[in-house]
């Protein structure tokens, strides 16, 4: 426990002009405050100039550079998303419209995925690689920290769920939520660690979920709800 209280502290001290996005368990739908807590679940990001950070840092730079026109473009794209980002994995009548109940409950999701991540930001502290390294400053930039990459643990959230939902089409959802994480590596948003952290921190909002009675029952409603939509167009 010391040293998840000591790595912290010697992040803030390299990001004394970068404020961080406060986050606030009052608005959870489905997990309990505290449940998953993202400072005892996940291990610090590596310490400041450390061979560990070194190689991080070498990673973004090389993805970086190599990150083709098209990745760059989605990445930008993915600034806001939500489930339906899924729609090509998962099929053209997975459409907001046409699903209300499930796009609600996706929503509710989202948000408790945000804020449990936002906390583990606030927590950590871990300075963004481009505000490490100007020189990989592009497009409009985040204020908030880096470790664990949101856009990592939301989508890897709304995979798990959405592939419950639809098991046909596991593979190919889960597939692209890991490249909508790394996507952000690709722009320099984030270090590829931060993603993995996201992952991990996913599955164990995921598992905690599934001890909501409120979830379950809105995870069937929304279940009845594609089912439905799923047997009308073959009809």
């Amino acid at each position: 426990m010391l040293v998840l209280a000591v790595v912290p502290l010697r992040a803030a001290d390299a990001m004394m002009t970068q404020p961080a996005k406060s986050a606030q368990m009052s608005g959870l739908h489905y997990l309990a405050p505290g449940k998953p807590d993202a400072a005892t679940l996940l291990a610090p990001p590596p310490l400041i100039d450390s061979a560990e950070q070194s190689a991080d840092m070498d990673e973004v730079h090389t993805v970086y550079h190599a990150a083709g026109s098209n990745d760059m473009a989605a990445a930008y794209a993915e600034k806001k998303f939500s489930v339906f980002n899924f729609t090509p994995a998962v099929g053209t009548f997975f459409q907001s419209n046409s699903l209300p109940r499930t796009a609600a409950f996706f929503e509710k999701v989202q948000l408790d995925a945000e804020t449990v991540t936002d906390l583990g930001k606030d927590y950590f502290k871990r300075p963004r690689p481009y505000t490490t390294d100007p020189s990989l400053a592009n497009g409009k930039l985040e204020k908030s920290f880096s470790y664990p990459s949101g856009h990592s643990t939301e989508s890897m959230v709304l995979a798990l769920v959405l592939a419950d939902l639809l098991p046909d089409k596991h593979d190919a959802i889960m597939a692209h939520a890991r490249l909508m994480g790394w996507h952000r590596v690709q722009i320099a948003r984030h270090y590829p660690t931060d993603i993995y952290a996201g992952r991990v921190l996913a599955q164990a909002i995921v598992k905690s979920f599934k001890k909501s009675e409120k979830f379950e029952k809105e995870f069937a409603e929304a279940k009845a709800e594609i089912e439905a939509l799923k047997a009308v167009g073959k009809n």
